[in-house]
């Protein structure tokens, strides 16, 4: 039987009201805000990886606001160095002899780290970075300082390329992609940023840090047991899809298995919140081959009532509503009375839905839509 005793739901709801909030802020965000919410419950950390003016930064600073704790902020270049980060030796201490590092205000006092263009990172502070990402401990010389750091997020528009960097790439559980927004969401857009601007700070809901530790303490209670079988299956079927899941990852994932429960207000974990290993791929060319994977497994949960919201969201684009979609663009393109306006429309939508076809994973499907599609293009560049 079930203990729900055991889970604060004044704390839940703070959460999810902190999460709601930002939803109503940053319009087709809300993958990436719910991913914000099971990492900062799991404690693991998070990347955005998308080009830049995709509001990533912009999430990360409005999480902060409602966080009522210590954010540290950085973009690093490869010329950051080691104090820039973790702050500059104490010098009142150095005349005595002791190397010991002044942290007031940096990295290592922060609740929750901000670090752009993580990717960035030199050589210098490539190790003291691993050991932050990975043990929440600061190491310089013979300095050991445990960090308060409750969830660190790396952003990147791209993904590694040196072997360096893919350790440091491996240390963040989760990655999601921060793209920019369907062009039929754009209004969405723009009346969400002019409302931002008219919104007083005294109405935000928030979250003190002592109660996101409170909240992370019940992760361990969480049952897991139920869905183990199914873990395990859906590892080992990862793994022959050749996504390299270690035994390491997979030993760290069951916390934001056990954060999605927590977060419905559950202390058994179902099928359902398996929905966040969706997103532990290494490369974009994975992305749509572990949904696939993972939706399978979903669909298997038996306790249809207790869903996670996630579960039934299918990121796989549709090839049948891609095609009627662009027959529609083609027959506006060609009336006579579609404007200016509406034509830049149909050519933002089209890049977009172009970009869509390459995740369907049926060659036919993809060509069936993608003729129609270079059909359309060959008009408007004719129009051009």
């Amino acid at each position: 039987m079930e203990n729900k005793t055991a889970i604060d739901f004044q704390l839940v709801d703070k959460v999810n009201a902190v999460l709601q909030h930002i939803k109503s802020t940053f319009v087709g965000k809300d993958d990436i805000i719910d991913l914000m919410g099971i990492c900062l419950a799991g404690r693991e950390n998070l990347f955005l990886l998308g080009p830049p003016g995709t509001a990533k930064s912009a999430l990360v600073r409005e999480l902060a606001q409602l966080l009522q704790g210590k954010t540290f902020e950085y973009l690093l270049t490869r010329f950051t160095e080691p104090n820039e980060l973790f702050g500059p030796f104490d010098i009142r201490r150095l005349r005595d002899g002791d190397l010991v590092t002044n942290t007031e205000g940096m990295l290592p006092e922060a609740h929750l780290i901000f670090l752009d263009e993580l990717l960035n990172a030199n050589s210098a502070i490539l190790n003291s970075l691993l050991m932050v990402l990975n043990e929440r401990i600061f190491r310089r010389g013979r300095e050991t300082k445990d960090l308060p750091a409750l969830m660190i997020v790396g952003a990147s528009n791209h993904l590694p390329q040196e072997e360096a960097l893919q350790a440091l790439f491996d240390r963040f559980l989760i990655r999601v992609r921060c793209d920019y927004v369907d062009p039929h969401h754009l209004n969405d857009v723009l009346d969400a940023g002019w409302l931002l601007e008219q919104k007083k700070t005294a109405d935000l809901p928030g979250i003190e840090t002592q109660e996101i530790r409170q909240l992370q303490s019940l992760i361990p209670l969480v049952d897991m047991q139920d869905i183990r079988a199914s873990y395990i299956d859906l590892i080992e079927k990862l793994r022959n899809a050749g996504v390299q899941v270690s035994d390491r990852r997979a030993v760290k994932l069951q916390r934001l298995i056990a954060a999605s429960a927590i977060l419905c207000k559950r202390t058994k974990a179902y099928r359902s919140d398996m929905w966040v290993l969706r997103y532990i791929w290494d490369t974009d060319e994975q992305r749509e081959v572990i949904a696939g994977i993972v939706n399978a497994a979903l669909q298997e949960e038996k306790e249809k009532e207790q869903l996670h919201p996630r579960a039934s969201i299918n990121s796989t684009p549709n090839a049948d509503d891609i095609y009627k979609e662009v027959m529609q663009m083609t027959h506006q393109w060609k009336d006579p009375e579609t404007s200016g306006a509406e034509r830049s429309v149909i050519k933002d939508r089209l890049r977009y839905l172009n970009g869509r076809c390459e995740w369907i994973k049926n060659v036919d499907q993809r060509n069936y839509v993608l003729k129609p599609i270079n059909e359309l293009w060959q008009q408007i560049m004719h129009v051009e």
